[in-house]
């Protein structure tokens, strides 16, 4: 038993079912809450307006609500980790520190260096699995990472002990380390307040997860269709770990219908990619399939612009590039549609676009996103085969029958009928708006493009 420890809060950003947080006051008397804003990553947001440290940050306010009520706060600081949780330590003489893992590359180094320092200064430093139900602990049966989905899925699956995986990690909020400490606000970290409605907290996330738990018996129908908005809305909640994955999980499995099953699923998903990221760490800057790695791609700053604008004249396309400018959000079917596009009818390198919604995307996971661009590309593991090629006429057709969705994010179209809204360029003489002046003309021949791709592949493989 520690007589004083620290909980790091870093993804997971709550109170109730938190392994670390659980574990720290079940082995301290007294246990203090902090939280860091790592000044390694904060000072490589371009964006002073981003919506991530708002979240963050606002999440932390309800925390610090919560913790007011027992007489305490959470303590917070700007700074790197790896210097103030050793003065952090000395400066309150506390023996231990608890925390969850993060598997991504810099994470894991920082976690390192911290684990040492505090190691010469004979302060413990414990570390629990909670942004995942399993790590890298679902292997094949010679102990090597699975490289494709479904066995990995059927393997979870069996290995899957819901009373032991599944169980609640309650906290004794008496145990409190009783402090003060600064109120922060976004201008104190160099950022601004953006004009995005944002659902920060627990308390949010523990009522969306209610809110979809009563239509996710229908997600396996609406997941794809953005203009129905049925996704579970829960991703940024399970980012930054307002939400534990144990409670989505849990709530999957009582549900069990077709839509519950599809829905873990995708949970699995998640948990695939951040353990090929462990794995394979090369993977954040590489192909995963090496064979990829020098396809000489288009260099067309112009085009990709176009891309990241909202403005190459495929609607679906830019629908799906204007959402993610103008919310931080893009509907699961939509990134791949626009990271199809990118790679495979501009002919551009994949990781431009990672990048591109590294920056954008509120629920921003490196894993998740690398994952689901390498797949798109061709070029990752179990990913869709490179000669597989998204045509972006036929899945606006099949995806947005009736141009809901175009016309909610592209106005310009908002005239157009369902005939015309998915490739205006067809019927450009019967439109009544000018393509080229009011609506851009298609930035390539798909066909022509399709061909193209396919050959660099070819050369590469």
């Amino acid at each position: 038993m520690y007589k004083k420890s620290l909980h790091w809060f870093r993804r997971d950003l709550r109170l109730t079912d938190n392994r670390a947080l659980s574990s720290a006051f079940e082995k301290s008397k007294c246990v203090l809450l902090c939280f860091i804003f790592d000044t390694h990553i904060l000072n490589r947001l371009k964006n002073k307006k981003d919506a991530r440290v708002e979240f963050i940050l606002n999440s932390l306010k309800f925390i610090s609500k919560q913790l007011k009520q027992k007489k305490s706060k959470l303590f917070i600081l700007n700074g790197k980790p790896e210097l103030l949780i050793p003065e952090i330590c000395k400066k309150f003489h506390l023996s231990a520190v608890f925390t969850n893992e993060d598997y991504e590359c810099y994470a894991k180094k920082r976690d390192q260096k911290v684990k040492k320092i505090l190691k010469s200064q004979n302060i413990h430093f414990h570390s629990f699995k909670d942004h995942v139900i399993f790590g890298s602990e679902v292997l094949k049966e010679d102990g090597s990472a699975y490289r494709v989905f479904t066995p990995y899925k059927k393997a979870w699956l069996n290995k899957l002990n819901p009373s032991e995986d599944l169980k609640i990690h309650n906290s004794d909020l008496n145990k409190l380390f009783p402090i003060k400490s600064k109120n922060w606000e976004l201008k104190d970290l160099g950022f601004k307040k953006t004009d995005l409605f944002l659902l920060t907290g627990e308390k949010e996330a523990q009522k969306q997860l209610k809110k979809f738990s009563r239509s996710i018996h229908k997600y396996h129908q609406n997941r794809d269709y953005p203009y129905r908005c049925k996704n579970s809305h829960l991703s940024v909640h399970l980012r930054f770990g307002t939400l534990s994955i144990r409670s989505c999980v849990r709530m999957a499995l009582k549900k069990k219908s077709p839509g519950s099953e599809s829905w873990l699923s995708e949970l699995i998903w998640r948990e695939f990619y951040s353990m090929i990221l462990d794995q394979f760490p090369h993977i954040e800057k590489q192909a995963f399939k090496k064979k990829y790695q020098n396809i000489k791609w288009h260099h067309n700053e112009k085009w990709f612009q176009a891309w990241c604008r909202g403005q190459t004249g495929f609607p679906i396309v830019d629908a799906g590039m204007r959402q993610l400018n103008q919310t931080g959000f893009m509907p699961n079917r939509l990134r791949m549609i626009t990271a199809s596009f990118l790679v495979k009818d501009l002919l551009i390198d994949w990781r431009k676009g990672e990048r591109y919604f590294a920056d954008k995307l509120l629920d921003f996971d490196l894993a998740s996103n690398n994952g689901g661009w390498q797949w798109c590309a061709g070029t990752g593991c179990d990913a869709q085969p490179y000669f597989r090629i998204f045509n972006p006429i036929t899945q606006s057709q099949k995806f947005d029958p009736q141009g809901k969705y175009i016309k909610n994010w592209v106005k310009e179209l908002r005239n157009l009928d369902v005939k015309k809204i998915h490739f205006p360029k067809k019927y450009q003489k019967e439109l009544p708006l000018q393509l080229g002046k009011d609506y851009p003309l298609p930035l390539v021949d798909h066909k022509t493009q399709r061909q193209k791709i396919i050959k660099k592949f070819k050369r590469s493989g």
